[in-house]
């Protein structure tokens, strides 16, 4: 890694523009936590002060141009051709974003979430898996992240198409091209909600049942329930006789041991079964048995369909057309169903290579139970495995949210904690790799720290770059001095590449600015970098030295 960095040449977008930015960048990105001011504000007072011309100029010239490639399919061709040059793959994503107000999204987010069945008997979900008005608006604190809010199926249907050409661009772009999605962005979230909330309430019966035979601190793969116990404690708790259960642990070598782990406990709660929506469990705060499933009405139902319809006609499109899919994780109140979802075509379409990714955030503190559980059910079921490992995005609404609705926070409490967490999934799913070779990881990080971390354990692993199954990745505009020197050094590696008309990326561009606050310490930063290289290769004679494999 030291040896590509000492060898890097500049790339082919170059150093970021100055002078201008400092004025643009605090505009853009508002003041302390507070929400970026909507782009329809920002674009009247820049058109009224520069005129629409000058003010796309300029955009270009800056943030637009250091952070979204181009304004359609066509106009991003030569800048990933660059990239292909220098050993640099394309993720693309189109960034138009819809603008809405607070009100209006908060109004969209409640209208979505809420089922008929919550609107005619008043009853609610859990707190976690509720909508609350003030987070409504799931922008807020959230700057590295799209969000998408329900309009209609009709707009499902026009994400969908969406994803569609970006698929198909990023098959043509090149050979092991990925593309991203987001299943909010797919149907109403209600589903996602619902669906999260029985998963983990299913996974909490079955640490409850844990803990009354004994077995508590245990890793979740490690936690495993004796079957005759366990019929046993259904039958008293009144939700099965043992009549009833025994059938539940028959059958796909559910129980043949004469325990029940948690993913043989998990394929009870399956789309190819019945039983989860026969199942009584118990209510923790009340102690009453309760429906593990609420109704749906005829129209829900058809609208959770098209979800999974859409679903599976992205993961066809990509297979067909060469492309990795890569789901992107959310919010941890709709993350269990995404995860759930995304697995399910994982075992549909991973059969023969890790076409599908889902996506997991460290910054969680189960991340690493989330991790060794689907590596496992890989395993058992013989398809490949495909993550993508993220700090995560969410976090200080995460935080926030948790402390006032009244829940556990699921973030690691420090830094430290998550980048411990990040390496301990990463170095798992890299065992994996060396022992099993049917799982791939997506590093995507701006650590260098990660980056030197993995390729250290690679090269003790004996895995090289050449056999494609680890692929780091980094957003357009950040982290070059990183990106490049893998590319040229022979790791399969990737930018995140945003495109759309300049006027239709501003929500992304706010939420770049925002992020980077420290943008320009560290273009500085590089300049410093690339000045040393350059003094040092007109020193030594090596101005034109090629970068060799470490």
């Amino acid at each position: 890694m030291l040896r590509a960095l000492r060898s890097w040449r500049p790339p082919p977008r170059g150093v970021p523009v100055r002078g201008i930015c400092d004025v643009i960048r605090p505009a853009i990105s508002g003041a302390g936590r507070q929400r970026p001011p909507s782009s329809r504000k920002l674009m009247s007072v820049s058109r009224k002060l520069l005129g629409q011309w000058l003010f796309e100029k300029l955009m270009k010239m800056t943030f637009y141009g250091q952070f979204v490639a181009g304004e359609d399919q066509e106009a991003i061709k030569p800048l990933v051709r660059r990239h292909r040059a220098c050993g640099v793959g394309s993720v693309l994503d189109y960034s138009v974003e819809e603008d809405l107000t607070t009100e209006e999204a908060e109004k969209k987010e409640l209208d979505s979430c809420t089922s008929a069945f919550e609107k005619e008997t008043g009853k609610q979900r859990e707190k976690r898996y509720s909508a609350h008005r003030r987070f409504g608006d799931r922008r807020d604190r959230v700057i590295s992240a799209r969000t998408y809010f329900y309009a209609d199926e009709a707009k499902c249907d026009r994400h969908m198409d969406t994803f569609l050409k970006c698929i198909e661009a990023s098959g043509g772009s090149s050979q092991d091209g990925f593309s991203a999605i987001k299943l909010t962005a797919l149907g109403r979230p209600q589903f996602l909600l619902l669906f999260s909330e029985v998963l983990v309430k299913w996974r909490r019966f079955f640490h409850l049942l844990a803990a009354e035979q004994g077995k508590v601190g245990l890793a979740a793969l490690e936690t495993k329930l004796e079957v005759e116990k366990l019929q046993e404690a259904l039958a008293k708790l009144g939700i099965a006789t043992k009549a009833e259960s025994q059938h539940w642990f028959t059958g796909e070598k559910l129980g043949v041991s004469g325990t029940v782990d948690l993913l043989d406990w998990n394929s009870l709660i399956d789309t190819r079964t019945e039983i989860s929506k026969l199942l009584l469990i118990p209510n923790m705060e009340t102690g009453q048995l309760e429906p593990l499933l609420s109704r749906f009405t005829r129209e829900e139902e058809m609208q959770m369909k098209r979800m999974l319809q859409r679903m599976d006609v992205l993961a066809k499109k990509a297979v067909k057309t060469g492309v990795r899919l890569m789901v992107d994780a959310e919010q941890t109140y709709f993350q269990p169903a995404i995860s759930r979802l995304t697995l399910e075509m994982q075992r549909k379409f991973n059969q023969e290579k890790a076409a599908v990714f889902n996506t997991y955030q460290c910054y969680l503190k189960d991340a690493y139970d989330n991790v060794t559980v689907d590596v496992e059910l890989s395993r058992r079921e013989g398809w490949h495995f495909g993550a993508k490992l993220v700090r995560g995005a969410y976090m200080e609404q995460e935080r926030i949210r948790a402390a006032e609705v009244g829940y556990e926070d699921p973030i690691n409490a420090t830094y430290q904690e998550t980048s411990d967490m990040y390496h301990r999934c990463l170095d798992y799913i890299l065992e994996e790799i060396r022992y099993n070779w049917k799982a791939n990881v997506m590093v995507a990080s701006h650590n260098e720290n990660t980056v030197k971390f993995t390729i250290r354990r690679m090269s003790e692993l004996g895995i090289h770059p050449s056999e494609k199954k680890i692929y780091f990745g980094q957003l357009l505009g950040m982290c070059d001095q990183i990106t490049f020197p893998l590319g040229q050094a022979g790791f399969p590696v990737y930018k995140y590449v945003p495109y759309g008309p300049v006027n239709e990326v501003l929500p992304y561009l706010s939420r770049r600015a925002q992020e980077n606050q420290g943008f320009m310490q560290r273009a500085k930063e590089e300049q410093d970098l690339l000045w040393m290289e350059l003094k040092r290769r007109l020193l030594s004679g090596t101005l034109l030295s090629s970068p060799s494999l470490s």
